[in-house]
């Protein structure tokens, strides 16, 4: 991609590495990342006159599917990735 917008062209060679019949989702929120089932596709018009392609999600209340795994999360760098924090060693009857 060699502007900041991603174009149909870029989202139709990322998708042709991806399984035909997997669904498309929409991971939005970066700060909350919850996961969209997509719905729609609309072009348009913007207000330059340049034509735009949007992904819309549906209408229907099992269009949010819930939070976003959290691999997916750290994948779009939303988040880093989490460790357990070290155990310590357990405490012993006595004070030890």
């Amino acid at each position: 991609m060699t502007s900041p917008e991603m174009t149909v062209g870029d989202l139709i060679d990322l998708l042709s590495a991806c399984d035909r019949s997997a669904p498309v989702c929409q991971a939005m929120n970066p700060f909350f990342p919850m996961a969209h089932r997509l719905a729609q596709v609309v072009q348009s018009v913007d207000e330059t006159g340049r034509t735009v392609v949007y992904l819309a999600e549906g209408r229907d209340e099992d269009a949010q599917l819930g939070h976003l795994p959290s691999e997916v999360a750290v994948d779009l760098t939303w988040q880093g990735p989490v460790q357990a924090p070290p155990r310590r060693p357990r405490r012993r009857a006595g004070g030890n």
